[in-house]
């Protein structure tokens, strides 16, 4: 797999990104459940368009999940300088700066929209930060994930009570730490709340983050740009009130996101899954 990811880590990004858009209709047409999972997800989020402009945006979807795939090996093995330069443009970094000033860690929002891997190092290249990731069961991937992730200023902790530890630690000493706000959390660990229109079971692990340390949020996302030209990033703060809870107030922010870029969001992820333990919202089923 080293020598695989080396190997097409070689390719420009243009090119990686055409194969990549053959390579998202192979796996959507070879995988009856992935490709189900995609069109549900899309036609049920509710984006408001017509239904020929609903098939085309799943074709371009479809494209957009596979050049994610295949950029991976070229953010993970090209020199971190590089990776960086492919970002042309940046907007709000002066949001990070700002929390800063104040004295405030960050915590940086970065849902599955575009090459989020591009995020954690801009922002590394820059501020110390420390990532929760999941580890994979492949040691050999396992690696290659620390390797690619853990360059300039990256800590990766991982999605456990050590993992969580190490990020009040580093919003304690006022450092920036990284979550996926839409990847689905373990029994225990979420709260069952609307994520376009249904049902998603999400974490309230910002939630207590905020109240255990004051850390400022920054909701992050990053834009593929067409042909393989880089991407664009988008920094914007999140403020809660009192109206509702923070899940609650993050799914809502998620939702006005993808909204702008809907073509890269990743709905063939299982999203509205049940984990294991935890009571169905419909069915009121333990699975």
């Amino acid at each position: 797999m080293v020598v695989l990811f080396d190997l097409l880590a070689r390719l420009p990004l243009s090119v990686l990104h055409r194969l990549g858009a053959l390579l998202g209709w192979v796996i959507y047409l070879s995988s009856g459940r992935y490709a189900a999972r995609l069109r549900e997800n899309l036609q049920r989020a509710g984006l408001e368009v017509s239904d020929a402009e609903l098939k085309i945006l799943r074709h371009a979807n479809i494209g957009e999940a596979g050049k994610g795939v295949l950029e991976l090996p070229w953010v993970w093995r090209r020199p971190l300088a590089q990776v960086v330069a492919s970002v042309k443009q940046c907007h709000g970094w002066q949001h990070f700066e700002a929390a800063q000033a104040q004295g405030k860690g960050v915590i940086a929002l970065t849902p599955h929209i575009g090459c989020f891997e591009v995020i954690g190092l801009y922002i590394a290249a820059r501020l110390p930060m420390t990532c929760m990731y999941r580890p994979p069961r492949q040691k050999i991937l396992d690696k290659l994930m620390h390797q690619g992730r853990e360059r300039g200023q990256m800590k990766l902790a991982a999605t456990d009570l050590g993992g969580v530890r190490q990020l009040l630690k580093a919003l304690k000493r006022k450092e920036v730490i990284g979550v996926l706000p839409d990847q689905v959390p373990g029994h225990g660990e979420g709260e069952w709340v609307r994520f376009f229109g249904r049902p998603a079971y999400t974490m309230t692990l910002v939630g207590r983050l905020i109240e255990s340390s004051g850390a400022a949020v920054v909701m992050c996302h990053c834009e593929r740009l067409p042909r393989g030209a880089g991407y664009d990033l988008y920094f914007s703060p999140l403020t809660f009130d009192a109206a509702s809870s923070i899940s609650e107030q993050m799914n809502a922010a998620l939702e006005a996101v993808i909204r702008q870029h809907p073509a890269q969001y990743l709905w063939s992820y299982n999203r509205y899954k049940v984990p294991r333990g935890v009571l169905s919202p419909e069915t009121n089923k333990e699975y």
